[in-house]
């Protein structure tokens, strides 16, 4: 009788254990109890064979506990496989997403390439009526001079214009630079555009707003009817942060100017990054823009 109350006892301690009260080393807890209740019947039930005998009263909360432990342990192992398997989907969007850039950065280098050698090769400029000498001026030690000679002199109206439109002066270089840069474009004086956010991307490369400068820039090169430039700076925004704010803005009209540069193939691959990598932006603020941008393609 006095064993038979030392087996009761020590199960009914062992099933009211709260389950929040169980560790990480809850195997070796039971292990070690369940050895310590065999070493018990033993001693109660020398010729046992080992048998474990089961208490006749157990605790009223050995149920409720059991039944909540195995609970909180299946929605645990639950949770841990929804995890791995979300884990395992992100993984492979990155990949996916890593391969896509590596592809399209392939073909924009040979895009590139061709519109170098296209701008290296010479071309026949007629003028009608010119003679020889007036078609090609001679420097002078009788070659062609490497860089077109100019006349060209500052228009004073678009100095005087340029000058009107105010420079911020807040004290935050980065901020009063781009907003200048952005009153510039958009007063379409899309050269000194890009002076001021080039020197602003330059000096501040890493500042938490540069994707916006970088994104202005090469809409700036792009309204100023140079695609090949702008696709260069686009792309560049694009690989340098793709998380960055204006990172799906650069992935849209990095598709407008391979189009304009009849690269249509490489422009529809760009929207399609954009669809895939930003789904909220693409169906969001940017879905009217690339609705028209991908007929505009003649993407499928």
């Amino acid at each position: 009788m006095y064993f038979r109350r030392i087996i009761l006892g020590s199960a009914a301690i062992a099933l009211s254990v709260p389950a929040i009260a169980q560790d990480a080393n809850i195997d070796g807890r039971v292990g070690k109890l369940e050895k310590e209740m065999r070493a018990v019947q033993r001693q109660v039930f020398p010729n046992g064979a080992g048998k474990f005998i089961e208490p006749d009263i157990q605790s009223p909360t050995a149920t409720s506990t059991t039944t909540s432990s195995t609970t909180a342990t299946v929605d645990l192992t639950a949770r841990v496989d929804a995890l791995e398997a979300q884990l395992a989907a992100l993984t492979g969007q990155v990949e996916l997403q890593g391969n896509n850039m590596r592809g399209l950065e392939g073909r924009l280098k040979a895009i590139e390439a061709q519109l170098a050698a296209r701008a290296a090769s010479p071309v026949e400029t007629i003028v009608p009526n010119a003679t020889p000498a007036a078609a090609a001026p001679k420097s002078k030690s009788g070659g062609v001079p490497t860089k077109p000679v100019t006349n060209a002199k500052p228009n004073p109206a678009r100095v005087a214009a340029v000058a009107a439109i105010e420079r911020p002066a807040s004290g935050d270089a980065f901020e009063d630079g781009y907003n200048y840069g952005f009153r510039l474009w958009e007063a379409k004086f899309y050269p000194e555009s890009q002076a001021i956010l080039e020197e602003i991307v330059a000096k501040f490369p890493k500042h938490k707003r540069a994707s916006y400068a970088r994104n202005l820039l090469g809409r700036a090169w792009l309204d100023d009817k140079k695609p090949a430039t702008a696709v260069k700076v686009f792309y560049e925004n694009y690989k340098a942060d793709p998380r960055g704010d204006r990172a799906p803005d650069s992935l849209l009209f990095l598709g407008s100017a391979l189009t304009d540069l009849g690269k249509t193939a490489e422009a529809c691959e760009a929207f399609g990054e954009l669809t895939k990598a930003y789904p909220d932006a693409a169906t969001g603020r940017l879905a009217d823009r690339l609705t028209s941008s991908k007929t505009r393609a003649k993407c499928k």
